[in-house]
């Protein structure tokens, strides 16, 4: 049995999809996110930019600690971030790279949240093989990082948490 979730809010208008997974599970076996959304929303991505005009789509409980921006600067405030770092490429980026899918307008990780909650779609494979390649960053940090060294490759590793990898431990 699926449920039926409607979205209207600034970026996506008349949207509908369908929760068919149990939430946080039965994820692609090749998909294993180090963290869920609410735990990225609590540590700090995206400048704290991310999500704010669309929460009532998600369980508030995803908002409770999450670090939020409340001005009105595009670029959020990097000392959101866990690391304090812009490590951020623009939406206007994204969608000259073709990385923007129409159904998720704000890119991979309003994908990720979906998907988190159980939607499954057709761009799901796609999605999972962008997440697969951050590897090599996570790499990368650990190849070049004393484990505990958070000053030690910032920027790699905000990036890294943008995408649900733990890069706080590595």
């Amino acid at each position: 049995m699926s449920q039926t979730i409607y979205v209207n809010d600034l970026m996506q208008q008349d949207y509908v999809y369908y929760l068919t997974c149990p939430m946080g599970a039965q994820f692609d076996p090749q998909f294993i996110p180090d963290l869920t959304p609410s735990e990225m929303l609590e540590l700090g991505v995206f400048g704290g930019r991310y999500l704010r005009d669309c929460q009532n789509e998600f369980p508030a409980e995803w908002f409770a600690k999450a670090k939020l921006y409340k001005g009105n600067k595009r670029s959020g405030d990097s000392h959101l971030n866990f690391f304090g770092i812009h490590a951020s490429q623009s939406l206007s980026i994204w969608k000259a790279k073709g990385w923007i899918h129409p159904q998720d307008p704000r890119g991979w990780f309003q994908w990720y949240c979906r998907y988190y909650m159980g939607r499954r779609t057709e761009d799901d494979e796609r999605q999972i093989k962008r997440w697969k390649a951050m590897k090599r960053h996570a790499s990368q940090v650990v190849n070049n990082c004393h484990f505990g060294d958070l000053s030690c490759r910032k920027r790699q590793r905000q990036a890294l948490l943008h995408w649900a990898y733990d890069s706080i431990n590595m």
